[in-house]
């Protein structure tokens, strides 16, 4: 049986990263009714056909991009907020969109509420990113869309990195990682199979 760091070629999770999730309480991003499950290793539902990713997933996608104290990163899909807590805690700025507007006030309104002051959270279609705070270090996309948004590539700064799981569910979805050279020129490494929820909107909306 392979292993998933068969397929990333991570031997281990950072230490930052995983301190990161030793702090952050997931039991606060989750409905009351299933708190219980909050520390299973488990993707778990937050309502309106949404998810929040298992907590391995979370830690290896923000080991992925590799976050450093003074990176600006975007992402793609806030959720319950606990992915963008965890990418908080380790970087400068964090902008995060998500187009269901119940979700991203909740989301909103939870962050504010546990302390965080480097996070702004807005309404939007992912698709198209949020070009007015671009370029950025790193982009974390939490669901998949058909194809990579070209909007994300632009917005991605050289030197950057994404990851984003691509494909539809029912056919497979793949994590990819991308990197941006600093001449600009795309690098794109699929790392391993994935189911995430769809990314709601249209690429043409």
């Amino acid at each position: 049986m392979r292993l998933t760091r068969d397929f990333t070629g991570l031997q281990a999770l950072d230490e930052q990263v995983l301190a990161a999730l030793r702090k952050v309480p997931r039991h606060a991003f989750v409905p009351k009714k299933v708190q219980d499950c909050a520390y299973l290793n488990d993707p778990l539902p937050i309502g309106y056909g949404q998810t929040i990713s298992q907590p391995y997933i979370v830690a290896l996608m923000t080991d992925l991009i590799q976050p450093q104290a003074d990176d600006v990163v975007l992402e793609i899909g806030t959720g319950s907020g606990y992915q963008t807590a965890i990418l908080a805690e380790l970087v400068q700025q964090v902008y995060s969109l998500e187009i269901i507007d119940e979700l991203a006030e909740a989301a909103r309104e939870r962050l504010q509420s546990l302390g965080y002051e480097n996070i702004e959270v807005r309404s939007g279609n992912g698709h198209f990113g949020w070009p007015e705070h671009a370029p950025y270090d790193a982009i974390v996309v939490t669901a998949a869309p058909t194809g990579i948004p070209s909007a994300l590539i632009e917005q991605l700064k050289p030197g950057g990195t994404l990851v984003i799981p691509v494909g539809e569910r029912m056919f497979g979805q793949e994590l990819l990682l991308i990197r941006k050279d600093e001449k600009g020129m795309i690098e794109e490494k699929s790392l391993l199979p994935v189911a995430f929820v769809p990314l709601i909107g249209s690429p043409e909306d």
